[in-house]
């Protein structure tokens, strides 16, 4: 069977090989050749840092898996081996340990990226709905990978997460007792835990092939979310945007290496350096930062919701706060459906860019409220948890409200005729609004 026309590599050892599979003519159009928008800024680096980190993540996680126990009563023994006894695994392990904020530092910045230039319009909304699914495929990997140190936060942690489960009537309970492999978290829960962490990532990497097949069959968006017209609006990928890419990838790995070496537990809890006691709770039971404006989402709601002027209650506040948290995850998948502005790019949207710029606001300060104690006094009478239920209602208002408001409402400004104009404007200070 032909493979269609192909172009002879010089090498003479790939020429073989290619002939035979064209894995190298496969990666040539697709890395090589492959047409991509001009315009593009460093906000698009972060999709190729992401990868560069889940491959990270996965070799030194099957390293620490090699020495790692699962099991309670040794489990917080065998990783302070690993700092302590194995060649260099101080380093695998705050490598590992770094490797998970900073991915979602990366993560978290790609999807604003996508946000504010309106990637998910239109017809990318199945790119989007993939980038939605690494996303939580990530925070589930990422959450029982902080249960095996079994240190005091990742015990209790474990406990309060999977408790919410129970919240969930009929359901609950049994989801509980699969996740936790009995009536509380104990030993087969954290053999549970470590199985699945050890899985989820390759499940995550099938999951970044579709997302990365769906990018190649629609194409890229760009700063300007017009679609390229011509071969003037586009360049191929090698070698302007590798070298792009491997820049900001030295400079992401420069301030990644900072942490690793100088301040590698400035992320981490003190609290999962004790070894777990189901007898002693801590004083504040908080998850890793990049958990935290869901978390002060799901305390935010902490109250019943009823029937007015009743005592008849239709979800009590732990449901509630189960129900808002996911939530605010699942309201990501709609959101190709609820803004259905005809322009894509915040640049041209101004209206639309001082709701997002807000939206941001919100999530870093619930991301403050969840890792403060619920009811901590601000001023006056109001405390951290007035604070959350104010952000986590513009969190939800932002999509539920403000998009499709936003998509019958905003006129957006002139946009350029093609990505070519686009790229000749910013070399006219005047037309660039400098």
């Amino acid at each position: 069977m032909s493979s269609g026309p192909r172009t002879p590599f010089k090498n003479p050892v790939v020429e073989w090989v290619d002939s035979r599979l064209p894995v190298f003519t496969l990666m040539s159009k697709e890395y090589g050749v492959f047409p991509t928008p001009k315009n593009f800024n460093y906000f698009w680096n972060f999709g190729a840092i992401a990868m560069f980190m889940l491959i990270t993540m996965i070799v030194t996680g099957i390293t620490l898996a090699m020495h790692y126990a699962a099991n309670t009563g040794i489990a917080f023994d065998s990783v302070e081996r690993i700092m302590r006894d194995v060649n260099y695994g101080w380093l695998l392990r705050y490598i590992h340990m770094n490797g998970a904020s900073f991915f979602f530092i990366a993560v978290y910045v790609h999807i604003f990226r996508g946000m504010y230039y309106g990637s998910y319009k239109q017809p990318r909304e199945i790119l989007w709905i993939f980038g939605v699914v690494i996303f939580l495929l990530m925070m589930a990997t990422a959450f029982m990978g902080y249960v095996l140190p079994w240190g005091q936060m990742s015990y209790w942690g474990a406990t309060v997460i999977t408790n919410f489960f129970t919240a969930f009537p009929v359901v609950g309970n049994p989801i509980f007792e699969l996740l936790a492999g009995g009536f509380s978290v104990d030993n087969p829960t954290l053999n549970r835990f470590f199985a699945l962490h050890y899985l989820l990532p390759f499940v995550i990497v099938g999951v970044v092939f579709l997302h990365i097949w769906a990018l190649h069959v629609v194409g890229s968006n760009n700063p300007s979310g017009i679609e390229p017209k011509t071969e003037k609006d586009t360049l191929p990928f090698h070698p302007y945007f590798t070298m792009k890419d491997s820049f900001g990838l030295v400079v992401f790995l420069v301030i990644y290496a900072v942490y690793i070496f100088f301040m590698p537990n400035a992320l981490g809890h003190p609290d999962n350096y004790t070894p777990a006691n189901p007898l002693v709770t801590p004083a504040h039971i908080v998850p890793e930062w990049y958990f935290l404006p869901f978390y002060a989402i799901l305390r935010a709601i902490n109250f019943d919701i009823g029937i007015p002027f009743t005592d008849i209650v239709i979800i009590e506040a732990k449901l509630g706060g189960v129900l808002a948290m996911f939530g605010s995850i699942a309201v990501l998948f709609v959101m190709p459906w609820l803004d259905r502005h005809p322009v894509r790019s915040a640049r041209y949207r101004p209206l639309y860019r001082i709701g997002l710029l807000l939206f941001v606001v919100a999530v870093l300060g619930l991301g403050k409220m969840g890792g403060m104690p619920a009811d901590s006094p601000l001023f006056g009478g109001f405390t951290t948890t007035h604070l959350s239920q104010i952000l986590t209602a513009y969190y939800f208002a932002f999509f539920l409200v403000g998009l499709p408001l936003l998509g019958r409402i905003e006129k957006a400004l002139p946009m350029p005729e093609s990505i070519h104009d686009s790229v000749l404007a910013c070399d006219k200070p005047k037309e660039c609004g400098a």
